[in-house]
């Protein structure tokens, strides 16, 4: 990984165990879908045959009546909770993207991404941020391709039996996934 895809201040060589917390999982990566109403999550260790998913499911701060102020904070206290439980080298994260007819969707995810990469350096995780697109490009070949054939390539990539569901998990895994086939070509690229 470039420093420049780095979002936080967590080194590049990996996460470090602070306060006693159980050291990181060389290779595993938390991918993670941020939102303010549901933030979907899912945790990817290497395996023998390519990644695995070792947890995966959503964070659901509630919903627009709740305080901002406590919607976030139960965001980031569950995904301190998260990355205590299943310490990762890396936390991936969807960049915020917006659109000019819904500015106000952004400036919400903004606030969501905020307190997981507070959580993230809090833990000394270096954060790594990818455009949808991007994601896309990565899994399919195609940074446009539909929301069908992203789960089909996830479902493929991690030899699940189903589709992964909800489009939140989904959507996590498939963040997780980009860094970790990013991470392996350029360790590939190194070793040439």
């Amino acid at each position: 990984m470039t420093p420049e895809s780095c979002e936080s201040e967590g080194g590049l060589e990996g996460a470090k165990p602070v306060d006693g917390a159980a050291p990181p999982v060389w290779g595993r990566v938390v991918g993670i879908d941020p939102g303010l109403n549901v933030t979907g999550y899912a945790v990817v260790d290497p395996g023998p045959r390519g990644p695995i998913v070792v947890e995966a499911g959503v964070i659901r701060p509630g919903s627009s009546n709740r305080a901002m102020g406590q919607r976030l904070d139960y965001l980031h206290r569950n995904i301190l909770e998260l990355l205590a439980a299943y310490p990762p080298g890396a936390l991936a994260l969807e960049k915020v993207h917006s659109h000019v007819k819904f500015p106000r969707t952004a400036i919400l995810m903004g606030h969501a991404r905020g307190v997981i990469v507070l959580a993230a350096a809090s833990r000394g995780i270096p954060v790594f941020g990818y455009a949808a697109s991007r994601v896309k490009k990565t899994l399919t070949g195609s940074g446009r391709a539909p929301k069908e054939q992203m789960q089909r390539a996830i479902q493929t990539e991690l030899g699940l039996d189903e589709l992964p569901e909800p489009h939140d998990v989904a959507d996590a895994c498939a963040i997780a996934l980009c860094h970790f086939q990013i991470g392996r070509t350029l360790r590939s690229l190194k070793g040439r």
